[in-house]
């Protein structure tokens, strides 16, 4: 089965790890493009090849700045990841739960 468009699926554009990089960088505010290359030891290019796909998804917005376009977060357009992995919580909830019950049963068996 193909693959949709990284351009047009929000999961496809966050399964590369630079994107992933760039999306931790820009929520802690906006960003020039110049600043996350230099965080991300890219290339001006390669950086704003990644930003361009971000925005296409809906996941990074942009704005001029006199002669820098500034990025920022657009965290909305992750609400189809978000509830998606949420149907996975019960699992890891009971999954919390099993380890914690294990731990306490050895710290009970080191008591004895």
């Amino acid at each position: 089965m193909a693959r949709a468009a990284t351009t047009s699926d929000v999961f496809n554009a966050i399964a590369e790890p630079r994107r992933r990089q760039i999306l931790t960088l820009l929520r802690d505010g906006e960003r020039a493009a110049t600043a996350l290359s230099e965080d991300l030891g890219m290339s001006q290019p390669g950086t704003s090849k990644h930003l361009r796909v971000l925005r296409e998804v809906g996941l990074v917005r942009d704005r001029r700045a006199g002669k820098q376009r500034l990025y920022a977060l657009d965290a909305s357009g992750l609400r189809a990841v978000h509830e998606w992995s949420g149907g996975f919580e019960r699992f890891w909830s009971e999954s919390f739960d099993r380890l914690d019950a294990y731990v306490q049963e050895l710290k009970n068996e080191r008591q004895d």
